[in-house]
């Protein structure tokens, strides 16, 4: 048995996941799990992190890497598990910038891992997106790896995550794992909860005030024209591509309640058009899973399940995996297969050349 942890934090930089897995052979359970909210002021140092000077950034670095170690510390005591216990501890790191079609294709998390090897003394694992866009893919998605290792060996399966961004994979026994970023996530919806509550809100709980307002769905299928949906895989994204300018630029006519709920139906809609143009001529789909805090919206879901009728849409929970688990989850495990040096993403999902072990170990005590 293997033992690992796993830290992820999101595009909505709202807190730091963690998750302990339990490795068994190819069987992978999650022994725990819990999200740690930041305080308003780093999460606002974050999102502006884009537009600092390196002095920010520098500084941001470290803070994070401390955040990171005491949250790990925290965590691991709560639930009475020593350190020592663990074969590799994983940390994605905060996600500042994703740049994978610039001029020069570029990424960037921080989060130094020096202060989890120091404060745990087992081998950390952080930084796995370079070494895909170094090997010629986009650094992204990496949890089509984490879906086919759990999901690969049943009937063809959809996995969605919905975080920030929506990311989808398709697995199956006897397919070749595929997946790509769907599009916006909760980051919309998110944006314009926030714009509307003037920052005391950050999301919209339970979808309420999408059940308030009036979907505009002329809107939101005229976005779909825009290139991004278009294009086909390989493709990931960068949080800012939907961002405030967008929402500005598409979304401000709109009263507030109707902005929130377009958007939802919004989100839906790109993850259904997303899997009519690229995954179901692949492969004849069992069913959708989703997870990821999308998967808490009973709107959003309903809009899901309402535009992939027939196709059963369920939860990750239903399944054995918390939803809010999944990220963290597949970090742990991306970490306990690379101090293995075992291939541990898909490359036909990054566009990479060919299989590598991603990820840079900051070695324990």
């Amino acid at each position: 048995m293997t033992l690992a942890l796993g830290l992820m934090s999101g595009t909505s930089a709202d807190g730091v996941s963690l998750a302990l897995i339990e490795l068994q052979g190819r069987s992978l359970r999650v022994r725990a799990h819990d999200t740690l909210p930041y305080s308003g002021g780093l999460r606002r140092r974050i999102l502006a992190a884009p537009g600092m000077k390196a002095a920010g950034l520098c500084e941001l670095n470290f803070e994070l890497g401390r955040v990171f170690s005491a949250a790990a510390v925290r965590f691991l005591r709560r639930r009475g598990v020593k350190a020592s216990s663990l074969a590799a501890v994983g940390s994605h790191g905060q996600t500042i910038l994703h740049l994978p079609r610039a001029r020069v294709p570029s990424t960037l998390q921080l989060g130094e891992p020096s202060f989890l090897a120091e404060a745990l003394g087992v081998p950390v694992v952080s930084d796995f997106r370079p070494r895909d866009m170094a090997a010629g893919g986009e650094g992204a998605p990496l949890v089509p790896f984490f879906d086919d290792y759990v999901f690969g060996g049943g009937a063809p399966v959809v996995l969605q995550n919905i975080g920030g961004i929506g990311n989808a994979s398709l697995v199956g026994r006897g397919l070749e794992a595929f997946g790509f970023d769907t599009g916006p996530g909760n980051c919309l919806m998110d944006l314009a909860v926030r714009r509307m509550s003037g920052g005391r809100l950050a999301f919209d709980r339970d979808g309420r005030i999408a059940r308030r307002g009036r979907v505009r769905e002329d809107l939101a299928r005229s976005l779909l024209r825009q290139p991004f949906f278009r294009r086909p895989p390989p493709k990931s994204l960068e949080r800012t591509e939907f961002g405030e300018a967008y929402l500005a630029k598409h979304f401000r006519k709109l009263a507030d309640a109707d902005a929130v709920a377009t958007l939802t139906f919004f989100t839906a809609l790109t993850i259904a058009d997303a899997y009519r143009r690229f995954l179901f001529p692949r492969a004849e789909v069992r069913e959708a899973v989703v997870s990821g805090g999308g998967a808490l919206n009973p709107v959003l879901m309903g809009h899901l399940r309402r535009l992939l009728a027939p196709l059963p849409v369920r939860t990750s929970a239903e399944h054995g995996l918390p939803v809010m688990a999944k990220e963290s989850a597949m970090i742990a495990l991306l970490a306990a297969l690379a101090v293995q040096g075992r291939t541990n993403h898909c490359f036909r999902a990054t566009g990479a050349r060919g299989p590598r072990v991603l990820g840079k170990i900051t070695p324990g005590r």
